[in-house]
């Protein structure tokens, strides 16, 4: 695996480092700019790290320069078909540019975006999509897999004879096995950092599940440095898939990971208003240490998970089992189980009455 130590700055985010940055793109036009820069803050207070904004018209260029006065994490300025957007976008102080190659015109239009990135040191995302290749790529490659590497060499070759490196490359399909090997196969290849995903992924349920199977492959392979994880649903959505990913796979650190069993017919007790209840408690706080919580539904696999755990349940009928680092603490109650559940993690929280 050809590996790299090229770090790209975009904006406060760098895209190379050991921080892998999370990015989600804005769904409305840029033009209604105080829904954008409400969407921004509520992105950022979540975890977000970079936003992408369509640029499809001169009017959304107006938007853009009003969003980028005020938004509180760096902008990528999505490009298609015109290159003077792009020229424009960057002028108005955009933090990096995102294009496809072969659809903003020939060779010398492709010339002036460099030129003009490389005036205002703005990096350049090259986004391949098994979907939008340039056309006269089709008939030369039956596998598409090899039609992307060939149309990113095509692209990046633009760019790199004019002295450009400042790129990050992403190759992304509606599959999630082709998303995968393209994937593999480019990181033998180009010398540049990457954003993945899977593309045109599905709704919450379908579109997590593939994007999950995608990005955590290529993670665990060292491939990838700035995920998007696409959805058809609201940017939030994304941001919180993107995040659970990167903890699932320990490349993000969670402030507090809960586990709790899928409940059977020996559960007493309703362990999905428990764990909704403590998500709930804990949003917007900050905890002294990373925590493990258990809610377990009964005995049978409650203690051994919660030894693990920094406190827990395990609920019997009647009464429960509360257990802290790995210790039988006391019975409570079913009645009682939130509340006390509530007082142990009160400790932890640096905001909490007894801090």
């Amino acid at each position: 695996m050809r590996d790299t130590s090229l770090q790209i700055k975009v904006g406060n985010a760098v895209i190379g480092g050991r921080h892998i940055p999370i990015q989600t793109m804005i769904k409305n036009r840029v033009t209604d700019v105080d829904r954008t820069l409400g969407k921004i803050e509520a992105l950022a207070a979540i975890g977000c790290d970079i936003v992408r904004i369509t640029v499809p018209d001169m009017a959304a260029v107006q938007g853009l320069r009003r969003v980028l006065k005020h938004s509180v994490l760096p902008i990528v300025a999505d490009i298609h078909f015109d290159y003077r957007l792009a020229i424009l976008a960057v002028e108005a102080g955009v933090h990096k540019v995102r294009i496809n190659p072969g659809n903003i015109g020939d060779e010398s239009k492709v010339h002036k975006v460099i030129d003009c990135l490389k005036e205002h040191r703005v990096p350049v995302r090259i986004g391949i999509n098994g979907g939008s290749l340039p056309k006269r790529l089709k008939p030369r490659f039956r596998d598409p897999v090899q039609a992307m590497i060939e149309a990113a060499r095509e692209e990046t070759g633009y760019f790199e004879r004019r002295g450009f490196r400042d790129i990050i490359l992403s190759f992304k399909s509606s599959s999630v096995m082709e998303t995968i090997n393209v994937n593999r196969l480019a990181r033998q290849i180009f010398p540049y950092p990457f954003h993945i995903g899977v593309t045109e992924a599905g709704d919450l349920i379908d579109g997590t599940v593939k994007n999950a199977a995608g990005i955590a492959a290529l993670l665990l392979e060292y491939v990838g440095n700035t995920i998007r994880v696409s959805l058809t649903a609201p940017e939030e959505e994304e941001v919180i898939v993107a995040k659970k990913i990167l903890e699932a796979v320990g490349r993000r650190e969670s402030s507090c990971e809960i586990i709790s069993c899928p409940t059977c017919g020996r559960t007493d007790g309703d362990i999905g208003l428990m764990v909704r209840s403590i998500k709930d408690t804990l949003a917007g706080k900050a905890l002294r240490k990373h925590l493990k919580i258990a809610v377990m539904g009964c005995v049978v696999n409650g203690p051994g998970e919660a030894e693990h755990a920094d406190f827990g349940v395990a609920c019997g009928k009647g009464k429960s089992i509360l257990f802290k680092n790995g210790t039988k603490l006391k019975v409570v109650q079913n009645d009682d189980i939130m509340d006390e559940l509530m007082l142990m993690l009160d400790e932890y929280t640096i905001d909490s009455p007894g801090a």
